[in-house]
């Protein structure tokens, strides 16, 4: 009876070890802090802003190539040069505007001048007949003329082997920012005065509004390039835009004067402008901070509470 009690457990225990069914394991050490950090690293690629430009922009009714260039945070002189266009304020509806080089191209080396002539096959000749008299002399001289008749061979040297043509990648827009060059910027107030326009993106204001008088300096915010320097922009009067670096613009509107021209190069608190009302209701500055081109909060960047 006892055996049978034995084997009835162990048939028992048996079943239990091939249920499948295994203790949970609990990562510990190096391998969880590896997950942690990997889990933590991917979180950041998504929530980090993508460009989100296109390759090519449909011209519509209302637009030039200035604030094409301004939407997408481009020197618009760039533009002008991708495009083949000569003058910049002429642009049509419907015509596409490439933001980026775009398509494949090929850079071949030219080849060797090459003699398109047909190689002539070389003449052949018959071997002269001689008649002598079998002697070692006249075995000599039948072996003499018939190295005389040999006909040449023509050496054609084969045909350099062109090299393949180099394919360049299509450009495409930065994926992500450029981080590097971002924290490399320290932004100051372009003027002194009180707030009195905040940034709203759901009420479409696009920048900040400071209040100040008339001839007031308007100062670079970071250091950068002139861009554009006009009042070629519908809405924001006499407007200086400073691009800082390929993700990063900037712009100072409704200036009564402007002291920059295009192409020059400015450095963080140079006077750029004198402040005015131009295409505005009083005396103030209109200044927006954009990234890709998209209006940001300029709040983000500014010390505003020092101003």
């Amino acid at each position: 009876m006892q055996l049978y009690t034995l084997l009835v457990t162990a048939a028992l225990l048996a079943g239990c070890a091939s249920s499948g069914q295994r203790a949970p394991v609990v990562e510990r050490g190096e391998a969880a802090k590896r997950k942690a950090v990997a889990v933590e690293t991917a979180h950041k690629k998504v929530s980090r802003e993508k460009d989100w430009r296109p390759q090519v922009h449909v011209v519509q009714k209302g637009d030039t190539l200035y604030s094409i260039a301004f939407n997408y945070g481009f020197d618009y002189h760039e533009l002008a040069e991708l495009n083949g266009i000569q003058d910049p304020g002429v642009i049509q509806i419907g015509q596409q505007i490439r933001l980026f080089p775009g398509g494949a191209t090929s850079a071949i080396r030219p080849a060797a001048a090459v003699d398109s002539r047909p190689i002539e096959p070389p003449v052949r000749e018959q071997p002269r007949l001689a008649k002598y008299a079998y002697s070692e002399t006249a075995v000599a001289q039948i072996e003499k003329v018939q190295e005389q008749t040999k006909p040449e061979v023509a050496v054609v040297a084969k045909p350099e082997a062109k090299p393949k043509p180099e394919t360049k990648a299509e450009a495409k827009p930065d994926s992500s920012a450029d981080d590097s060059a971002d924290e490399a910027l320290e932004w100051s107030m372009p003027a002194q005065g009180k707030l009195i326009g905040e940034f709203s993106e759901s009420a479409n204001r696009k920048g900040i509004d400071i209040a100040g008088k008339l001839g007031q300096p308007v100062t670079a915010s970071a250091p950068g390039k002139v861009v554009y320097s006009g009042s070629g922009l519908r809405g924001y009067g006499k407007l200086v835009i400073i691009k800082h670096n390929k993700t990063y613009l900037s712009a100072y509107a409704h200036n009564d004067q402007v002291l920059v021209k295009e192409g020059q190069t400015v450095t963080r608190g140079q006077k750029i402008a004198e402040m005015g009302n131009t295409d505005a209701d009083q005396v103030k500055l209109h200044f927006e901070v954009r990234r890709f081109g998209k209006p940001v909060d300029p709040a983000k960047y500014l010390p505003l509470g020092k101003s």
